[in-house]
């Protein structure tokens, strides 16, 4: 099978052509290198490989990278809150009409199987704070980025249900780890560096909750869907982690303080979020067998040892984020 995937230079595609590419599938991946190509560097020379550089939002250059492909995952996307409101017409264009263009190509294309990367931020704020969300709570985006993410969650859903593609949405967890486009502006990173280098961090609402997951284990969740049968992940969704991994940020300090003793951490009480959200994962792990290799004590460790080495002479730097 050959595999296209959009945004295949970025923090978590760059870690999924990688995994394609060792379980033996031919991977194109498709990227308009906004963040640099570096994260691709080494696999440019491998035989399964292909790298096509062009933007989602190009009619053209998608015709042309879908031909002769058989699978896509679509991971290209003005990525988080900050970003999406930074850049709200790139997002739009990006995150919702050129992905409704993608979809319509790869019909006419004859494409088989599309994986649509989505967010457990659709989810917004618990209607009930002792609770769990799932699969089918309410949606209640409270941002551009959720929104996009939900708009063409429903398009694939409901609208396309019957497509000759087989289509699935992940919702993802909050992203963290070590990555060849490593960034440090998501929370379990952007801790990690902060202790390390500066020995602190302040911490505004500990209290409020989020999954996490692994930059691996989200891209594993993509190649799971791949090999699953049609019949369980047809026109379906479901969200991407484990039910015992929802840390407030309250918690997560606490775990990189075990790794990076002597961090000075400064709480800053903040008492609304409009993002809130225990999530439950049963469905992927009953459904489809999921489990997840690596935990947020995992991750710290590994961003702690990276930084600790000096390899990164600057891990403050512009490149290392998203805006």
């Amino acid at each position: 099978m050959k595999v296209l995937v959009t945004g295949g230079a970025g923090y978590i595609g760059s870690v999924l052509v990688r995994q394609l590419l060792n379980k033996g599938y031919k991977v194109r991946a498709f990227d308009s290198l906004k963040f640099g190509g570096e994260a691709l560097y080494d696999v440019m020379l491998h035989p399964g490989f292909e790298f096509m550089k062009g933007d989602v939002r190009n009619a053209g250059e998608v015709t042309t990278a879908l031909d002769g492909i058989d699978a896509v995952a679509h991971l290209a996307a003005i990525v988080g809150d900050p970003a999406c409101k930074k850049f709200s017409e790139e997002a739009k264009e990006t995150n919702w009409e050129a992905s409704l263009a993608l979809f319509e190509q790869a019909e006419k294309a004859g494409i088989k199987r599309f994986v649509f990367a989505s967010t457990c931020s659709n989810y917004g704020k618990m209607p009930d704070p002792d609770s769990f969300v799932t699969e089918t709570s309410a949606l209640n985006p409270v941002s551009l980025y959720a929104e996009l993410k939900v708009k063409f969650e429903k398009y694939l859903l409901e609208e396309k249900k019957n497509s000759n593609i087989c289509s699935t949405a992940l919702r993802f967890s909050t992203v963290y780890g070590f990555s060849p486009r490593i960034r440090f502006d998501l929370t379990v990173n952007e801790f990690t560096r902060n202790a390390a280098i500066h020995a602190k961090q302040e911490i505004w609402g500990a209290q409020f909750w989020r999954p996490y997951c692994h930059v691996d284990d989200l891209a594993r969740a993509v190649l799971l869907v791949f090999e699953s049968a049609e019949e369980k992940v047809r026109a379906n969704v479901f969200n991407v982690g484990t039910t015992e991994e929802n840390y407030n940020k309250g918690m997560i300090i606490e775990e990189i303080c075990k790794v990076v003793p002597g961090t000075e951490v400064n709480y800053v009480e903040m008492n609304e979020d409009p993002r809130d959200y225990r999530v439950n994962f049963d469905k992927i792990k009953n459904e489809l067998g999921y489990t997840i290799t690596k935990k947020v004590p995992d991750g710290i460790k590994e961003i702690y040892t990276l930084l600790k080495t000096g390899i990164i002479t600057d891990p403050f730097a512009q490149k290392f984020k998203n805006i």
